[in-house]
């Protein structure tokens, strides 16, 4: 347990940021459901609509640190990959 009041704080906002970037982390995994959701629905245009906008959204967490930019940058070449071999065939 912290014992200085200085600790005590900072366990507060770790416990704050801890709540707050669990919530980022899971609003990203939502969003790359629904991408994936839509491009195995077949439906070209709703899958660019969705990657459009998963994409700004993983490269603010990544810029804050929730996530590595090298994941942000996995998720977004897998998607767009994905969407590439969809309208392909």
């Amino acid at each position: 347990m912290a014992n200085s009041s200085q600790a005590r704080k900072r366990a507060r906002q770790n416990e704050k940021n801890r709540r707050h970037n669990g919530g980022l982390r899971s609003m990203i995994r939502t969003y790359l459901k629904k991408t994936d959701a839509a491009i195995l629905s077949g439906k070209i245009e709703a899958a660019q609509a969705a990657y459009n906008e998963v994409v700004p959204m993983l490269d603010c967490v990544a810029d804050k640190g929730i996530i590595h930019k090298n994941k942000a940058a996995r998720h977004k070449s897998r998607l767009n990959t994905k969407i590439k071999a969809l309208s392909a065939s």
